[in-house]
């Protein structure tokens, strides 16, 4: 009676351990895709900072060229008397940055 118990119990533990695998490799996705978004958010928040500031002295052209060179693309740009306000995007993260040469 013994020796049958302990043949269905090996199929279980194969079972479980794939589980447990599939279960972790799944997990290591998600955390990687987590870590790719957090890294896009923070490159398109320093193009958005950088194309913004460009915008001040150089205009239009300029913060399309800078948020380029840091690999965003300007999909708005707004300069209202002495205030600059940018939108890029860097894959799928989109950033908003203003910047101002008054007071």
């Amino acid at each position: 009676m013994q020796s049958r118990e302990r043949s269905c119990d090996r199929g279980q533990a194969v079972l479980l351990m794939a589980v447990v695998v599939v279960l972790a490799a799944l997990v290591a996705v998600g955390l990687a895709d987590a870590g790719a978004v957090i890294v896009d958010r923070q490159q398109a928040q320093t193009a958005a900072d950088a194309a913004a500031l460009a915008g001040l002295t150089g205009g239009r052209a300029a913060a399309a060229e800078l948020a380029a060179s840091n690999g965003a693309v300007l999909v708005s740009y707004e300069q209202h008397g002495f205030e600059v306000t940018v939108v890029v995007t860097l894959g799928r993260v989109r950033a908003r940055a203003r910047a101002s040469d008054g007071p």
